[in-house]
């Protein structure tokens, strides 16, 4: 993951050019022959020249046989193109001269263009001689490079700086490189002995899932495991000893804490990359026989600035230890209402399983989304929160027949009970007669339905299409129909309640998302009252098992789906955080709440 890959070579046109250049300076020069004759006063200018034309293009045999030594000469020159790169390095004779009837010298300017801004140029000095009939170069590895000898090779690498740290909001490390090993296993591996060794790390891991493992492989290895150092530690040794079993180091970006997971870090790990890809810098390294380099030519990257998040640890593993026990995909998303941060995204294994379902999956809000069916009766002026409406057990609105939660029935209440006590036939009732823009307009007005591009964060907020017909504004005022939101999204909702305006999401400090469209929100004096209700919710109306945590406002929510038990959602404020918490398939908002009160307390 951490590896940086090599920059773009120069196109394949360019190597086409120099290759054709390069043949006709080559003359006559024939492959497994050495032509260059001892008549006239230029032969060590041709010999070089054939030599470095040779060289240009790659033609390791005609080069090598040039000189006086051609198994060496080929095995250096091989080796430097395999180190560099074909056609990389262009070499010219820049002077020559005899110094004798039979000798002379020349010096050769070799230019290499690794990509872009990655040059490396010198020169290097030689002697020719005749022999025989032929001129020959003296062999001398420093005829390639200075410094080189029979023992090194060269060899061009890209760089990277430190690598940056993802910090918490308290700029504490969250995320950091580390080195992880890859437990890697042949089909000879005796599975029982590995699994025995990684069970108390791996619970999943038995002989038997190993064996299924490499029987899927058929015949290649495969990995069992990714171990932290701290967990390889204890079993290191051991897991060498096991036949058919090796051990594969990697550098990764994980949590500094292995008990942090959050569908955000994949979203900052891709932050990461890209500031380490931008660190990149070049090398042309000598390379020992021992492996050890010296730099020859190169220049240093930028170093990676750390990334600063918004997210607090505390909360993080709280939101991690709440839904630890729930047995359904569950997700907590909480935000800073004053400046839209991102505070903290939990998600269990089970939700997991199905992705970053905290800030992508969108689901039917049911009764949560009675805030934004409340805000719009408000300002269209139907309803004050004092205005008494019926509250039937069920009723037939629009052909749709309206229970609410096991047909309780309040008569006629205030409005601001029919939200405490989440009376579906009172929502419904009151959304048939507004425009059949209202819920939508409402709801883009705490965020719901707007797209954000945030740094480090891909999120979805939901959707509330237009209700053209009174049938279809009562299956959307309870947050059914063809309303949906994601748990961020309906974090959104809250936190613009608690904020009195929708905040731009943010999880990399001083980088807020920006909207796909501008909103203006909802009247001061709505979200107000809607702030009032919510808190009566808990402390009179369905939330009242949470009644203890001082301050709290909330919203529970029980959404049907087809085919199977309904989903239960809460949405909440406390000062200056807004959450949602949702439990899919929980089948009534119990769970959920419960969930706040052990988040929150």
């Amino acid at each position: 993951m951490i590896e940086n890959v090599r920059q773009s070579r120069v196109d394949t046109h360019r190597s086409l050019i120099r290759r054709a250049l390069a043949s006709v300076a080559l003359g006559a020069a024939i492959t497994g022959s050495v032509v260059a004759c001892s008549n006239g006063p230029d032969q060590p200018r041709s010999v070089a020249e054939q030599f470095a034309s040779a060289l240009t293009a790659d033609d390791v045999q005609t080069a090598a046989n040039l000189t006086t030594d051609p198994v060496a000469a080929s095995t250096a020159i091989t080796a430097m193109i395999d180190g560099l790169g074909k056609d990389e390095g262009t070499f010219t004779v820049s002077d020559a001269e005899e110094s004798s009837d039979n000798a002379g010298t020349f010096t050769l300017d070799a230019s290499w263009k690794f990509a872009e801004g990655q040059d490396w140029s010198y020169s290097t000095h030689g002697s020719a001689s005749a022999s025989g009939d032929n001129w020959l170069i003296q062999w001398d590895p420093t005829l390639l490079a200075p410094d080189l000898t029979a023992s090194t090779t060269l060899r061009y690498t890209p760089t990277t700086g430190a690598p940056p740290v993802v910090l918490d909001s308290a700029r504490q490390p969250i995320l950091e490189q580390q080195v992880v090993t890859l437990v890697n296993l042949d089909p000879t591996a005796d599975t029982a002995a590995v699994a025995a060794l990684l069970s108390p790390i791996a619970p999943t891991i038995t002989s038997g899932s190993l064996r299924s493992d490499l029987a899927a492989a058929a015949g290649k290895p495969v990995t069992a495991v990714t171990l932290r150092a701290e967990d390889l530690a204890p079993i290191e040794d051991r897991l060498v000893a096991v036949p058919g079993v090796t051990l594969a180091p990697q550098a990764r970006l994980l949590s500094v804490d292995k008990a942090l997971s959050s569908p955000t870090f994949s979203g900052l790990a891709d932050l990461w990359q890209q500031g380490q890809d931008k660190s990149a810098g070049w090398a042309v390294q000598l390379v020992k026989e021992n492996g050890a380099a010296t730099t020859l030519a190169g220049q240093d990257g930028p170093v990676a600035p750390n990334i600063a998040t918004t997210i607090d640890r505390n909360l993080q593993l709280a939101a991690e230890n709440a839904l630890a026990g729930v047995t359904q995909p569950g997700v907590i998303v909480a935000l800073q209402p004053s400046s839209g941060a991102v505070l903290a995204v939990a998600q269990n294994s089970a939700a997991d399983a199905q992705g970053p379902i905290a800030l992508t999956g969108l689901y039917p809000p049911g009764s949560t989304f009675k805030t934004v069916t409340t805000s719009a009766a408000l300002q269209a002026g139907v309803a004050t929160p004092d205005t008494i409406l019926s509250c039937p057990g069920t009723e037939n609105i629009e052909g749709r027949q309206i229970p609410n939660d096991d047909e309780f029935d309040l008569g006629s209440v205030p409005l601001h009970t029919a939200f405490a006590k989440s009376c579906n036939t009172t929502m419904a009732r009151l959304a048939v007669g507004l425009p059949a823009d209202a819920l939508h307009n409402a709801a883009l007005q705490f965020g719901l339905g707007v797209d954000y591009v945030t740094p480090g964060l891909t999120t979805v907020t939901g959707k509330v299409p237009d209700a053209n017909t009174p049938a279809e504004r009562v299956e959307s005022a309870i947050g059914q129909g063809s309303v949906t939101a994601t748990p961020f999204g309906m974090a959104l909702v809250a936190s613009s309640i608690a904020h009195g305006a929708t905040p731009a999401p943010m999880l990399v400090k001083g980088q807020p998302g920006v909207a796909d469209q501008t909103v203006a929100p909802a009247p001061s004096a709505v979200t107000e009252q809607l702030r009032t209700m919510m808190r009566e919710t808990v402390t009179g109306g369905t939330a009242t098992s949470l009644a203890d945590i001082d301050g709290l406002l909330g919203k529970t929510g029980t959404a049907e789906v087809d085919g199977g038990p309904a989903h239960g959602w809460f949405v909440g404020i406390k000062g200056d955080l807004a959450f949602a918490v949702f439990i899919a398939g929980a089948d009534s908002s119990a769970p959920a709440v419960q969930v706040a009160g052990t988040f929150l307390r």
